[in-house]
């Protein structure tokens, strides 16, 4: 059986790939990403891999930013 911080790990890459993959779609899935870049930064930390946890956080972020922006465009 996987540790709990590997598995961690696997669900946050399976989020960050599915729900980019599917932002096209929704804003949901922008959001979503970016949730699952926050759960790949608590990954980083939990592994003391400072890089990661910077690249991730950042990511994050910039997703945030690009949900907010999305959600907030009125639609025609």
């Amino acid at each position: 059986m996987l540790p709990a911080v590997e598995l961690l790990g696997i669900v946050a890459v399976t989020i960050m790939v599915s729900s980019y993959a599917l932002e096209h779609r929704s804003p949901f899935f922008i959001a979503l990403f970016a949730a699952g870049c926050g759960l790949a930064a608590g990954y980083a930390y939990l592994i003391e891999s400072i890089p990661f946890l910077i690249a991730e956080s950042i990511w994050a972020l910039v997703a945030l930013r690009r949900w907010y922006g999305v959600s907030n465009t009125p639609r025609i």
